[in-house]
């Protein structure tokens, strides 16, 4: 049986960049994930799922070196974000009051994942075992055991990276706070005749957001918060039914397009009642998902492997028992406060937002027009979003 110091499980974006920030350390890594990221090729038709990356996000994966390669495959720049309900409340963010050039980038979740996997060959002490699937993980005295279809490992910390239901989560026993947002969002990508790449938008209705996430080219990624029954029906429609309905449905900014593709996902609010228990840690969407209307999720994730990489290498630095539990609560303390506040702001942006009464409609549009006007209170909420 194969010893590792550690074991990651979960191969995608989060999980692939803490194994590149802890390969430094030389401890022996290793990355299990059920399937390696495809090869990018230019002509290939943008994916769904893609992310907003902060500028803290694309700092690490510069740490990485896998930004230059993202760089090199597509990304989109954006410099305005703007939000609003009516015509006269917008609110309008431009990196340029940063001293920027950019908001931040719109990137494929795949590449992201894919210049990460890259580099995983110039590290002697990560070992990647793909197209293999976990049947049971068991606790041993000292760490925990995995075993695969046609070999079992073993390490001394056990770190989860795997998503939303998290088997790992699951087989350390550790709770679970959640609830159903009781909506869903529709991802729809399209190509415009018109290029505006430089903003990405949204605008509140009743029913939820709708918003426009730029890419690469002429192409752009509309997401489409609404009821589950209504995200079942528009799934059903043809491309061609499906443009007519963002014609009729959006806002009126699109101008000439073309839809290529189109998904749905439900929207479920969890974070774990902790982080850390004796030999295995949880981090990104298994230890917290969020409401993706703020496009914060992956870059909360980005924050967890900064986190939890600096405690175990200055532990390692330090000869400290960078395994112990004492010594990985630095990471909980550290990161679980901070996700709790960005999941209760998006909480209340969602119940805020949904609410029909009168005096809420006024009063939320009231605020957008003085946050407006406030230039310190803008720059505050930028500075955060973009990780500064």
């Amino acid at each position: 049986m194969q010893q590792y110091d550690i074991i990651i499980v979960g191969g995608g974006m989060v999980g692939s960049a803490l194994a590149c920030q802890l390969a430094s350390t030389q401890l022996n890594i290793a990355i299990i994930e059920k399937s390696a990221p495809t090869d990018f090729e230019p002509k290939q038709p943008m994916d769904l799922r893609v992310s907003a990356i902060s500028s803290a996000s694309q700092q690490l994966l510069n740490e990485t070196h896998a930004w230059p390669l993202i760089e090199a495959m597509r990304s989109c720049p954006y410099r305005y974000l703007e939000t609003w309900e009516t015509p006269n409340s917008h609110l309008l963010f431009d990196s340029k009051a940063m001293g920027r050039d950019c908001l931040g980038h719109i990137v494929e979740n795949r590449l992201i994942q894919l210049a990460l996997w890259q580099q995983f060959s110039q590290y002697s002490n990560v070992d990647v075992i793909d197209n293999q699937t976990i049947e049971h993980i068991q606790t041993l005295p000292d760490g925990y055991q995995i075993s695969l279809k046609d070999q079992k490992i073993s390490c001394r910390l056990l770190i989860g990276a795997d998503g939303a239901n998290s088997m790992v989560r699951t087989a350390a026993n550790i709770g679970v706070t959640s609830w159903d947002y009781q909506q869903h969002a529709m991802l729809i990508n399209i190509t415009t005749q018109a290029s505006q790449q430089d903003i990405t938008w949204q605008q509140f209705f009743p029913t939820g957001p709708r918003a426009m996430l730029p890419l690469n080219g002429n192409n752009a990624s509309l997401v489409w918060y609404d009821s589950p029954q209504r995200i079942k029906m528009l799934s059903q429609l043809t491309n061609q039914q499906l443009h007519q309905e963002v014609t009729t449905h959006f806002p009126n900014r699109l101008g000439e397009f073309s839809v290529n593709n189109a998904g749905s996902f439900p929207l479920t609010r969890r974070h774990a009642q902790q982080y850390v228990k004796s030999n295995v840690c949880i981090v990104g969407d298994a230890a917290h998902t969020i409401n993706p209307l703020a496009g914060q999720g992956v870059n909360l994730g980005f924050k967890d492997v900064q986190s939890l990489s600096q405690v175990i290498c200055d532990a390692v630095n330090h000869n400290e028992c960078w395994w112990d539990e004492s010594v990985l609560k630095r990471y909980e303390n550290e990161r679980r406060s901070d996700n709790l506040l960005m999941q209760s702001a998006m909480d209340a942006f969602y119940h805020t937002f949904s609410n029909e009464f009168t005096p809420v409609k006024l009063l939320r549009n009231v605020a957008l027009k003085l946050a407006q006007q406030s230039s310190w209170g803008k720059k505050q909420v930028m500075k955060y979003a973009m990780g500064l």
